[in-house]
């Protein structure tokens, strides 16, 4: 069985919540093992928001950690308050551990290798890869990701262009720091699904109305479904393959522009990274998910 560490912002947009559905639908089936969930962008019902979505889901025992220095991305989303009411462990963003430990810790202890799907910010990895040596593992992170982690997914940027700039590369200093650091030092391969791929996909309007998920989707004020930038990375990483997911790739050296965020691409065979272009219709994306959730 295939594990999976997932990366959020859970922040004021609904396509984290969608694809989380996936992920957790995944795990609870046995399809699987979702070893541990990290936030990066911290906001005052972020732990308690996220564990009450869990728990909707039936799938309480996964451990949540949070990056609670990442206060700058701004936002109050309403449904972060209303989820934080089904909440059963973390009450607080005080009760939930710190994510980079949370990471160090799952992929230390981890038998067989892991692999990472990030949704939102990068600062939570790159502080990974950067971890030196502690009381959870005399490796240090660098060597813990060559030694343990298969690949990471990434949901940013915007590789229809040279030079796109994306919300999750772009937002603010620490995110254009933090991708600039992952990109150039990253050691396992990388795949990343940009902007453009997600932007003409809206899922989640099949949803039933007293469903939770629906209610963050009217929450967001997208009753009738959200871009799919989140569920469309989430899924392909659950297929663990970008051309049965319905893509052809790109192979290459990515890199980002840290005053900007801007993102560049090198293409070469040999490269570690890859971006996805979609090779099916919309609505060959759109059922997939839709039918997922």
């Amino acid at each position: 069985m295939r594990s999976f560490i997932l990366g959020t912002d859970w922040w004021d947009d609904c396509d984290d919540a969608v694809a989380l559905r996936i992920l957790a639908r995944a795990h609870k089936s046995g399809e699987i093992a979702l070893k541990a969930i990290g936030i990066n962008a911290c906001m005052e019902y972020s732990a308690a928001s996220l564990d009450g979505f869990l728990n909707n889901e039936g799938v309480c025992d996964i451990p949540v950690g949070i990056d609670r220095s990442a206060v700058d991305f701004g936002g109050k989303p309403p449904y972060q308050k209303n989820l934080s009411k089904l909440c059963s462990r973390y009450h607080s963003n005080n009760d939930a551990e710190d994510a980079v430990r949370l990471y160090r810790r799952i992929i230390a202890e981890s038998e067989n290798s892991i692999e990472i799907i990030e949704i939102g910010f990068l600062q939570v990895i790159a502080d990974v890869i950067k971890s030196r040596p502690d009381d959870i593992s005399p490796k240090s992170g660098i060597d813990l990701f060559k030694e343990k982690v298969a690949k990471v997914w990434v949901m940013a940027g915007d590789w229809s262009k040279d030079g796109g700039v994306e919300n999750n590369f772009a937002r603010n200093a620490r995110s254009g720091e933090a991708s600039a650091y992952f990109c150039e030092n990253c050691p396992v391969p990388v795949t990343f699904l940009g902007f453009e791929i997600g932007a003409d996909v809206i899922t989640g309007g099949n949803l039933q109305k007293d469903d939770v998920l629906h209610q963050v989707l009217c929450d967001h004020g997208s009753p009738n479904g959200r871009c799919s930038w989140d569920p469309m990375l989430a899924l392909t990483a659950l297929i663990g393959d970008e051309s049965r997911a319905g893509y052809d790739t790109v192979s290459g050296t990515a890199s980002v522009d840290s005053d900007t965020g801007a993102n560049h691409f090198k293409p070469d065979k040999n490269g570690l990274h890859k971006y996805v272009i979609k090779r099916m219709s919309n609505d060959f994306y759109k059922q997939a998910i839709n039918k997922r959730i």
